[in-house]
């Protein structure tokens, strides 16, 4: 029976990285992806009606905070860490958004597999301002500064099929980063994408997700845009202020 060898290192600070025989893997070991292969992740974090931080401090904040926890990544609200003073003054509320596309047949993303996007906003309380017909008898249009008190949760409470809402956002944000460099809309195809939800019948959310959808974008281009600004046109007052006069005189030209 023969024995074993013994092997002897002159060095041990010499050992390479041990290579092993094809189809053997190390049990303990964990497959931490590229950079370019980690799955991102948006975190919206709203801040306290009162807060006067500034944003950059409370993104890296959330960031940190996100990072020492090891947190799995599935959509719904983060409790605010009762241990952190900056994050419970600032913070109302954190919300983990747009995973259940990105994951794995719906499974948790795990802290090393994600790339965090973190978005800080401060809710407007302003309510809607408007703009009277002549009459004084309808609105001609409601403008709200977003992202708005009112449309808080608005995206979240709408249930589409899966991907829907993610893929409208994507769109939808892919045409204002076209509208920055100044790409001509007439060669920008949407592929559909708008008819869909916009052509459904009266009664089933098409102005909600209109809200909703201005509400995310507000909330995403926060760091781009200083302001962002909804205006809901009321089509009855410009049909009745404009169509129909337009109409009598057609009928008095006849």
């Amino acid at each position: 029976m023969s024995t074993p060898m013994e092997v002897s290192l002159q060095n041990p600070s010499d050992i390479g990285e041990v290579s092993r025989p094809e189809g053997v893997s190390d049990s303990n070991s964990i497959p931490i992806p590229a950079a370019d292969d980690k799955v991102l992740v948006s975190v919206e974090v709203c801040l306290n009606p009162t807060s006067t931080a500034r944003i950059e401090d409370v993104r890296t904040a959330v960031e940190r905070m996100l990072e020492n926890r090891s947190l799995s990544y599935i959509d719904g609200p983060v409790p605010v860490p009762v241990d952190d003073t900056f994050l419970l003054e600032n913070v109302k509320k954190i919300l983990i958004c747009d995973t259940d596309e990105s994951g794995d047949n719906h499974k948790v993303l795990l802290f090393w597999q994600v790339r965090l996007a973190v978005h800080v906003f401060q809710l407007s309380e302003e309510g809607p301002g408007e703009e009277l017909s002549g009459d004084d008898m309808l609105s001609i249009f409601n403008e709200w500064v977003l992202p708005a008190k009112e449309f808080d949760g608005l995206w979240e409470s709408l249930i589409y099929e899966t991907g829907l809402k993610q893929r409208l956002l994507r769109y939808a944000a892919s045409a204002l980063l076209f509208t920055e460099r100044g790409v001509d809309p007439c060669l920008v195809s949407w592929n559909g994408i708008l008819d869909y939800p916009f052509a459904w019948t009266p009664g089933t959310g098409k102005t909600s997700l209109c809200k909703a959808l201005a509400q995310k974008l507000s909330i995403r281009f926060k760091s781009r845009y200083s302001q962002c600004q909804l205006v809901e046109v009321n089509a009855h007052s410009l049909f009745s202020k404009w169509f129909l006069k337009v109409a009598n005189w057609g009928f008095k030209a006849m």
